[in-house]
């Protein structure tokens, strides 16, 4: 698999991650405000940290193949 190739699946991979963070995120969110329920803001707590590790493992990825240029 070429650099390229090998970025754009992690590209894919983390945008898949990143969507499914945010449909949890949100979901969490609206289900604490109308049902009371606070820890449902772990919940979003948890789903921002785990799609900002993705990005994180994207970048690294990213970098790692720069060096190599």
């Amino acid at each position: 698999m070429s650099a390229d190739a090998g970025i754009k699946t992690r590209f894919m991979r983390m945008a898949v991650i990143n969507g499914v963070c945010v449909a949890i995120a949100v979901a969490a969110v609206i289900g604490a405000l109308i049902s009371g329920q606070d820890w449902l803001f772990a919940i979003f707590g948890v789903a921002l940290a785990a799609g900002f590790a993705a990005q994180i493992w994207f970048i690294a990825a990213f970098r790692r193949a720069k060096e190599g240029v």
